[in-house]
């Protein structure tokens, strides 16, 4: 089992950046590949980006590419997720995921979750 918790969500204007942050317990979180997905209203859960467990890999969704880093400290049992150059359309809940391995993560089955945060971003 692993047990997610995120924070850093809130309001920011377009153009603007936020951090979002995600603390994990549970099964050893070093060997755990982590990423963030999120949820606009009326809209499926869609990936935004995945980070490996040994931290070379990252892998993000074509409109988050070149605005978002992932990252992740394996000493703090932490995953980040630095987000500029905000738009409105970035406005979801955003959850933090974790899974045996960055292939499974990717799909969004079998994950664990965390239970969201909001960010809007006003035009």
């Amino acid at each position: 089992q692993v047990q997610l918790v995120e924070s850093g969500g809130g309001l920011v204007q377009a153009g603007g950046s936020l951090r979002l942050s995600c603390a994990a317990s549970g099964r050893t979180f070093s060997r755990t590949a982590m990423g963030w997905f999120r949820q606009a209203p009326g809209k499926e859960r869609e990936f935004v980006a995945g980070i490996d467990w040994s931290t070379v890999n990252t892998y993000y969704q074509p409109s988050a590419k070149g605005r978002f880093t992932i990252s992740r400290d394996n000493a703090k049992n932490t995953v980040y997720l630095q987000m500029g150059s905000l738009k409105p359309e970035d406005t979801a809940v955003y959850y933090c995921t974790a899974s045996t391995d960055i292939g499974t993560l990717m799909i969004g089955a079998n994950n664990y979750w965390g239970q969201g945060t909001q960010v809007t971003v006003s035009s």
